[in-house]
């Protein structure tokens, strides 16, 4: 369903999808690197988990759908894609002061991976707060020359090379097996479960109830205690 709502709405459909091209879901657009972006996701989202105890059930089963989703995402490769790690991996060893963080980009490792994690806003479209309110353009943009001055090698002349895209069949299979719906909705669920960990790390959910239940009190809403079973056909 989801996949034929994809195709319903492209308008020139082809070996890639294009970023930014409607995805037949209202306000969902495809997405401009969906794998590099779940692996990002997905490994970020396993280290926060070592934080709780191995007995928690909830890391016990969120680890368990976030590697089974990992796996699928890694095990679809791109056209080229080794060959565009081995100059990516180049170029940021030979240029480790343009990957620092706060730069143009940043250098990242998250679940046992490197990724290069691009800052989307300009530094001249930010808005600066200081103790004398909004600074002006003017002034931000004085200020940026100051410190770019101080940090020349702030990566504003590295010129990176985004991953290669994976083909619009790859999607499909990868949607197919995850069974999540477009990978730009698996995408907002992975974003999700992110921001969802650091709540449940905060309410440490592993501890016990500071008021324990009533015996039997969960009883009722067991499997199979209230539903009859299937009814045996009567022999006409």
């Amino acid at each position: 369903m989801r996949s034929t709502l994809r195709l319903l709405a492209s308008v020139k459909p082809g070996r890639y999808l294009e970023a930014g091209n409607p995805t037949g879901l209202t306000g969902l657009f495809t997405h401009p690197s969906p794998r590099s972006t779940l692996l990002y996701l997905y490994g970020s989202t396993l280290d926060k988990l070592k934080a709780f105890p191995e007995h928690s059930v909830y890391r016990q089963s969120t680890e368990a759908l976030t590697k089974h989703r990992m796996n699928i995402i890694g095990s679809i490769k791109p056209q080229g894609y080794d060959e565009w790690a081995k100059r990516a991996s180049e170029l940021v060893q030979n240029n480790p002061e343009a990957f620092q963080p706060g730069g143009k980009h940043s250098y990242a490792r998250a679940g046992g991976q490197s990724f290069v994690v691009m800052n989307e806003k300009e530094d001249e479209d930010q808005e600066w707060e200081t103790s004398d309110g909004t600074r002006s353009r003017e002034e931000r943009a004085k200020e940026i020359r100051l410190l770019k001055q101080k940090r020349p090698d702030s990566g504003d002349n590295i010129k990176w090379e985004p991953e290669p895209p994976l083909e619009a069949s790859q999607i499909g299979e990868a949607e197919t097996q995850i069974g999540g719906g477009l990978i730009e909705e698996v995408i907002q669920v992975a974003e999700g479960e992110l921001t969802l960990v650091d709540t449940m790390a905060q309410s440490k959910v592993w501890e016990d109830l500071e008021e324990k239940p009533q015996a039997g009190q969960w009883d009722y809403f067991a499997r199979d205690q209230h539903t009859p079973g299937t009814q045996e056909p009567s022999n006409k």
